[in-house]
C-alpha cells in the first residue's frame, strides 16, 4: 500500500558535485509498503512545479517511533535542483513506496550491477543479502562511481569500472559481469541498474552464461502510479508495461530491448 507522508531530512551529503545522499524520516512507510529493495518514491520538488521526481531508494529501516529510507538522486534539472538545496530539518511530501522491486531471497547469492545514478538502489540488494552478493559498480569516471565504501562494507567482493580507466577496469560493467560469470557462475541471478544500453548488454552477457537476469528500467515517470503512459516500456511479447506500475523491475528476457 503506497502512502503519502510528509518526510523530515535527518541527514545529507554530497556524493559528488552533482549527486546527494539523503536519509528522511518517513513514518511508517517502510512497515506499511515495502515489498523489498529495488522500490522508489515519487517526491514533491517545489511548489510551482506539477510533476513529482522519482528517485530510487537506496536503503530503508523499519523503526520506531519513524522508520528511515535513504536516497540518492543526481542534479539533472529545476526539480532535483530545487531538492538538492533542501537542508537537514527541512520536510518533503514523499509518496511511495512504490513499484516492484528485485525478486531476492536474504539467503540468496547475486551479481549486483550498478551503472552512474543506478547504483544507488544496488545497495539495498546488497544489504538484504548480509555479505554474499558480489557488486559491480561503473561510471564514466571515478568521482561518478558512488558509495563505493558502503559496498565494500556490504558485500563479499566489489568490482569497478570507469569509461575513462580513472577506476578500476577501463571499460563497461559489461566486460566485468563476463569475467566474473566466466570464473563463479554460481549466482541465483544478475540484478542490474543503469542506463538502458548497459541493461542490454548485461542481460545479453546473462543470458549467454544461463544466469537469470533482472533489470531496473530508467524511465520518466509522470504520475508514477500508473495512470498515465510516460513510462511505458515494450516488451518481447508485443505488449506495454509501465516501469511505475508493473516495473521498475523486469526479467530481462520480457524486454524487448531493441524498441
Amino acid at each position: 500500500m503506497k502512502v503519502e507522508r510528509k518526510c523530515k531530512i535527518v541527514s545529507k551529503e554530497w556524493l559528488n558535485q552533482d549527486a546527494v545522499y539523503m536519509v528522511l524520516e518517513v513514518g511508517d512507510m517502510v512497515r506499511t509498503s515495502c515489498k523489498g529493495p529495488g522500490q522508489f518514491v515519487h517526491v514533491k520538488c517545489g511548489d510551482g512545479l506539477l510533476l513529482r521526481r522519482p528517485i530510487s531508494v537506496c536503503s530503508c529501516m523499519e523503526d520506531e517511533p519513524e522508520d528511515t529510507l535513504a536516497i540518492a538522486f543526481e542534479v539533472r534539472g529545476e526539480g532535483t535542483a530545487w531538492l538538492s538545496e533542501r537542508q537537514v530539518g527541512d520536510t518533503l511530501d514523499v509518496l511511495g513506496l512504490l513499484g516492484n522491486g528485485f525478486q531476492v531471497r536474504p539467503e540468496g547469492r547475486y551479481l549486483l550491477v550498478g551503472g552512474g545514478i543506478g547504483i544507488p538502489p544496488m545497495r539495498g540488494c546488497a544489504q538484504y543479502t548480509q555479505g554474499r552478493s558480489t557488486a559491480i559498480l561503473g561510471g564514466r569516471s571515478a568521482d561518478k562511481v558512488i558509495l563505493q565504501n558502503c559496498f565494500q562494507d556490504e558485500c563479499a567482493k566489489v568490482l569497478v569500472a570507469t569509461d575513462d580507466g580513472s577506476l578500476g577496469y577501463h571499460g563497461f560493467v559489461d566486460a566485468l559481469v563476463r569475467q566474473e560469470l566466466s570464473e563463479d557462475k554460481n549466482y541465483d541471478a544478475v540484478l542490474a541498474c543503469g542506463p538502458k544500453p548497459m541493461l542490454r548488454n548485461v542481460a545479453k552477457v546473462a543470458e549467454e552464461f544461463g544466469v537469470p537476469c533482472q533489470v531496473s528500467m530508467e524511465e520518466r515517470m509522470g504520475c508514477g502510479v500508473g495512470a498515465c503512459l510516460v513510462c511505458v516500456c515494450d516488451m518481447k511479447d508485443g505488449t506495454r508495461k509501465h516501469a511505475c506500475k508493473d516495473g521498475p523491475v523486469f526479467d530481462s528476457k520480457e524486454v524487448d530491448w531493441d524498441a
